[in-house]
This record gives C-alpha cells, sequence and structure tokens, in this order.
C-alpha cells in the first residue's frame, strides 16, 4: 500500500494512539505491581459492568485469549489485591461472577482520570456530528480488529 494512502495514514494514526495508551497502561502496571494482563482484565470487568454484562472467569478468559489456568492465576493475583471479588450468580448459583472491586476503581481514577478528562475536554473542539462520525470509525476498527484476532484464533486452532 502507498504511504499516502489516506486509509493506511489514518491505520497508522489508530497504531499511535493505541501504542501511547498501551504505554499508559503499562505504567499504571508497573506502579501497582500488576501485569499488563492484569489492567486488560481490569478494563474487561469494567466495561462489563457498564454493559450489564455478568463476567464469568470463562467469559473474562475469552475476552482475554488465554486458557482456564492463566485466568484462574490472574483473578487470584487480583483477588490477592483486592482488586476483584468473586461471588456467587444470585440467578444460578453454581456459577461465579467476577466483581471490580471500588478500590481497583479508585485506583484507576487516580492514575487514568487526569488523561480521561483531558481527552474529553479534547473532544468539546469537535461539534456532535462529528464525534458521531468518529464513534462509527472507531466501533468498525474495533469491529475489523476483534474479527480478524478471532479468525486467527480459529485458523490456528486447526494448525
Amino acid at each position: 500500500m502507498d504511504d499516502q494512502d489516506p486509509g493506511l495514514r489514518l491505520v497508522h494514526l489508530l497504531r499511535a494512539v493505541t501504542l501511547e495508551l498501551d504505554l499508559f497502561a503499562a505504567e499504571f502496571a508497573g506502579r501497582n505491581g500488576l501485569h499488563p494482563t492484569d489492567v486488560r482484565a481490569l478494563i474487561h470487568l469494567l466495561d462489563a459492568g457498564r454493559e450489564g454484562v455478568r463476567a464469568t472467569p470463562g467469559w473474562l478468559g475469552a475476552q482475554l485469549g488465554v486458557n482456564s489456568a492463566s485466568t484462574t492465576a490472574l483473578i487470584d493475583r487480583l483477588e490477592r489485591l483486592e482488586l476483584v471479588r468473586r461471588e456467587r450468580d444470585t440467578e444460578d448459583r453454581r456459577r461465579v461472577l467476577l466483581v471490580v472491586r471500588d478500590e481497583a476503581v479508585r485506583l484507576g481514577w487516580s492514575f487514568f482520570g487526569p488523561l480521561i478528562h483531558e481527552m474529553v475536554d479534547s473532544m468539546r473542539s469537535f461539534d456532535e456530528a462529528e464525534l458521531v462520525v468518529v464513534r462509527r470509525f472507531l466501533l468498525a476498527m474495533r469491529d475489523v480488529a476483534a474479527a480478524g484476532r478471532r479468525a486467527r484464533r480459529e485458523g490456528s486452532a486447526g494448525e
């Protein structure tokens, strides 16, 4: 592809934003004795809570693309750090749900809050129609990336 292609230039810019956010998350992980996968797990659990998804260990493992032993070790680690708790599902007592503790939310906001506020402030320079387009673009890019990851995982399962 031509480096002057507008689509490719946007892909490079999206990658640069992703790398900056990843470095930010890695710094948070390092300062708090976490592995980067722990941070990704917390983000998935927070997003699940916002979306009303009942997060189980199996669900979390699927989101992270890790096996059940790795998922258990990760949850044990987050539980020891008092960032997550396991609780029985009131609808199905056989099922365990994962809940992010208030301390994890406070810890995250203390580190990421200033960045989030700066990002939201920056968005105020865009009108509503522009933000709708940006949202549509980001959702499309997320869906393409997720589909690509799933296809690679399913393709490697047969190898």
